[in-house]
């Protein structure tokens, strides 16, 4: 009962008779929220405000909150996500939750169908400034194919081989919204918004010698970038990108409809 098609699929069996008023109330009554534990209240209502369901962060929860989280949630969403889930958490969760699927880079673990085919049209781009970056933007990367949309990777095309970019102009020009994640200076952003048609959401990252302050610096950069058209996200928030990507590609969406 988290999205549009079943709400209605359930208002008409109501209206035609096929179920009745307290079978719907049945369905309904965890619609707001569903208390798991003394611990936690599963918001099952987030994908009907916001187009993307509530995805449990990973740290801070033991092993055993994760696991009734996501059983708790994986009755209504097809995609069930925790992020920041370090390989030891993961192999304590493996036990408790069946079909439970590691993206080791990313952090991320998820439920999920089998395939997941793209629901929008448009192309999500991810560039990295360095391997380093790579664990952020491949957080970026999993959050957004998991959240139904297609992504292409351009990893390691930072500003110090400027001609790695531009011999990659394609992935630019394909997009339609570009996440750039960089650590260091933080330049990258500024230089791909100067090449990009479409907006590009910055992510610094804490990768750095001592005088970036854990990510501080590029940030500062990207917040001061002279390319127009750059939204910038916090230190290492690869997720709130990937979010911020998709409901512009959302938005783009309806618009067109």
């Amino acid at each position: 009962m988290t999205d549009d098609k079943s709400l209605r699929s359930l208002l008409e069996s109501v209206a035609n008779g096929n179920v009745t008023p307290d079978g719907a109330l049945e369905k309904l009554k965890h619609l707001a929220y569903e208390p798991v534990g003394d611990f936690a209240k599963v918001d099952h209502h987030r994908a009907l405000r916001t187009g993307f369901p509530e995805v449990i962060w990973g740290p801070g929860k033991t092993p055993d909150q994760i696991a009734q989280i996501m059983e708790a949630m994986r009755q209504r969403n097809s995609v069930v996500m925790a992020t920041r889930i370090e390989p030891d958490v993961f192999a304590t969760l493996e036990t408790k939750v069946q079909g439970l699927r590691y993206y080791n880079l990313a952090r991320i673990c998820a439920i999920t169908p089998p395939t997941i085919e793209p629901q929008y049209p448009g192309t999500i781009g991810i560039l990295s400034a360095g391997t380093a970056d790579l664990a952020v933007a491949e957080e970026a990367a999993v959050t957004a194919e998991l959240s139904g949309f297609h992504v292409q990777r351009l990893w390691d095309v930072g500003v110090a081989g400027i001609h790695r970019l531009l011999n990659n102009r394609h992935v630019i020009e394909s997009a339609s919204v570009l996440i750039v994640v960089a650590g260091m200076e933080g330049a990258l952003p500024s230089v791909v918004a100067g090449l990009a048609d479409c907006p590009v959401v910055a992510v610094p990252t804490s990768i750095g010698y001592g005088a970036s302050f854990g990510g501080l610096a590029p940030l500062l950069t990207m917040l001061n970038s002279c390319a127009a058209g750059v939204g910038v996200v916090n230190i290492d928030n690869g997720f709130g990108a990937a979010v911020l990507a998709g409901q512009i590609v959302r938005t783009a969406y309806k618009l067109r409809k």
